[in-house]
């Protein structure tokens, strides 16, 4: 989990991750939206992938990012459980 805390600690990455959640997105269309390298996107997205929060097709030269719910959604769990935050259910 510290690797998906690691890659949502960046600006960037949350609006990749926002646009994601728009649907699947080539990586040449994601980086249109930013004013940054094709070396710095791909960190970018290297980090997204590592932390299992984006999943990857590829389509001959271009590759799909689209956004895996599950793994940010149990960020977010997690994140809520660490945070003491109590649930209606536990009320």
């Amino acid at each position: 989990m510290n690797s998906v805390f690691e890659a949502l600690s960046h600006p960037v990455r949350r609006k990749i991750i926002q646009r994601l959640k728009e649907g699947p997105r080539s990586a040449g269309e994601l980086a249109e939206m930013f004013e940054l390298t094709k070396p710095t996107m791909s960190t970018h997205f290297a980090k997204l992938k590592k932390a299992d929060l984006v999943a990857t097709r590829r389509d001959k030269n271009t590759i799909y990012y689209s956004l895996n719910m599950s793994i940010l959604e149990r960020a977010l769990t997690e994140l809520i459980d660490i945070g003491g935050v109590k649930s209606h259910d536990d009320e």
